[in-house]
């Protein structure tokens, strides 16, 4: 009696699932956690370079959550799952720009004139 068959590339399974692409994910998600958070602890950039930082880790955190821990990807069998993300990406874009736009058109507006 067999205690268990071990895959050809000796890599640990979990549910059909690769381990490693979960302990991949862990380590690309701390360390896009941890270049906004120096950057904005021990002052890196100026202010503005900062922002954009913490905006692009965050695009690309979003990423790698999408592939390594949803295991979402472009093929044919998934196309309901990248309809549903681009649906959400579209959503994403407009509820951030609109917000942007929203606090830039204000912004004129409440600055006290010739305190």
């Amino acid at each position: 009696m067999s205690h268990g068959n071990i895959d050809s590339d000796h890599q640990a399974r979990l549910g059909g699932l690769n381990l490693t692409t979960y302990v991949t994910g862990f380590v690309l998600a701390l360390i896009l956690t941890a270049i906004p958070f120096g950057a904005v602890m021990f002052g890196w950039f100026s202010p503005a370079t900062t922002l954009i930082v913490i905006a692009v880790m965050a695009v690309i955190q979003i990423l790698v959550h999408l592939f390594c821990f949803l295991h979402l990807d472009f093929s044919e069998d998934n196309r309901w799952n990248t309809a549903s993300g681009a649906f959400t990406l579209l959503i994403l874009v407009i509820l951030v720009g609109g917000t942007i736009w929203l606090f830039a058109s204000l912004m004129p507006r409440t600055m006290l004139m010739g305190g």
